[in-house]
């Protein structure tokens, strides 16, 4: 199992900001969808705060039933439309042999990203300074999507090299004048760039985190008590904590490469939780259609989907919905959603074609 060991990247790019540009930014966004502050603070992990001028911007990114330990789609579960879809896959996902990486091959893992940025032009900021004394009304936010492209490739012999290329990330669809202004005023953020991390470790000389194959051994394999665990870990976090266990699911999945039998036991999971639906019966990310099976979360105005593929128990992709309009967003726009392709190559690229695809 460990070729196929779980990797996530904690993000290194991110801007310093305060304790108190954070809780700014977060209630200004809060306020700009019309969603009440949740009790605890809910766990957003791709949350960026930029500051424009003195505006702050937010990067937010069938068949077959089973039973164990009693029936699924019962109360206290998924509903069983959603138990079935998920049953199904993780049927399916028993029977799939996880690729291995050979002598001199590598891991790549690739991630094609879509956030959506939210902020004030440069025009309503300065409004903002100049009637307001800075402070920002929620009728100043606007938003855009932009795509966020990388990958990593990991050597068979983790002592060797890593890859990861970044690509730039571009405004990708916007929502009426203002959006279309402050996405030109964003632009191009970032450019493209290739890293090598000797053995796995950054310029700091801290390890890449990983969910290895130690860490995912010892989770438990029976769904009942790994939704358990999900829930001690969790505490307090997010609006709730049935809403914060499908996240916790989620944040592990999008990393595209949970082993085939985890993979299984991960979906059971879901369909224990409370209030988890079909949310779209075909839904695309990337490319790629399957069943999307989500929670809503009235108390923060979003909804958490991961989609699969019921028929081969493959994982597509996960997203974040907006339940709510505010900041020129529609209500039901994916403010985050990311697709993971797994592939084992027989080498790591020498430039950034990757962003020119």
């Amino acid at each position: 199992m460990d070729e196929i060991s779980l990797l996530t990247r904690v993000r290194a790019d991110l801007p310093e900001r305060t304790p108190d540009d954070v809780i700014r930014g977060r209630a200004a966004l809060l306020r700009a969808i019309e969603a009440p502050p949740s009790p605890a603070p809910a766990r957003r992990p791709r949350l960026r705060w930029i500051w424009v001028g003195s505006a702050v911007a937010a990067t937010c990114a069938l068949t077959g039933v089973f039973v164990f330990g009693g029936a699924l789609g019962a109360p206290g579960g998924a509903d069983p439309a959603a138990a079935a879809v998920l049953g199904s896959a993780a049927t399916a996902a028993r029977s799939v042999v996880d690729p291995v990486v050979g002598p001199g091959q590598y891991l790549e893992i690739r991630t094609d990203a879509v956030y959506a940025a939210t902020g004030t032009t440069e025009a309503d900021a300065e409004v903002a300074r100049q009637e307001r004394d800075g402070n920002l009304e929620d009728g100043d936010f606007t938003s855009f999507l932009e795509s966020e492209v990388q990958a990593l490739w990991v050597p068979a012999d983790r002592s060797g090299d890593w890859v990861e290329v970044r690509c730039a990330r571009t405004p990708v669809q916007t929502f009426g004048p203002r959006s279309e202004t402050f996405a030109a005023e964003m632009g191009i953020v970032g450019g493209d760039s290739r890293q090598v991390f000797p053995a796995g470790k950054t310029e700091y000389g801290a390890p890449i985190t990983m969910f290895d194959a130690d860490t995912a051994a010892d989770l438990p394999r029976d769904p009942r008590q790994l939704l358990e665990r999900i829930y001690e870990e969790n505490g307090s976090a997010g609006p709730s904590r049935d809403g914060e266990a499908l996240v916790w699911l989620a944040d592990r999945l999008r990393s595209g490469t949970v082993p085939a039998e985890l993979r299984s036991v991960f979906y059971e999971t879901a369909a224990l939780i409370p209030g988890v639906t079909i949310t779209e019966e075909l839904a695309t990310l990337n490319g790629r259609t399957g069943t999307a099976i989500g929670r809503d979360e009235g108390a923060n105005g979003f909804r958490q989907d991961i989609i699969i593929d019921p028929e081969t128990g493959a994982f597509i992709g996960e997203r974040q919905v907006l339940l709510r309009p505010g900041a020129d967003l529609p209500a039901g726009t994916a403010t985050g959603s990311t697709s993971v392709t797994t592939t084992v190559v027989d080498a790591a690229p020498e430039g950034t074609a990757l962003c020119a695809e």
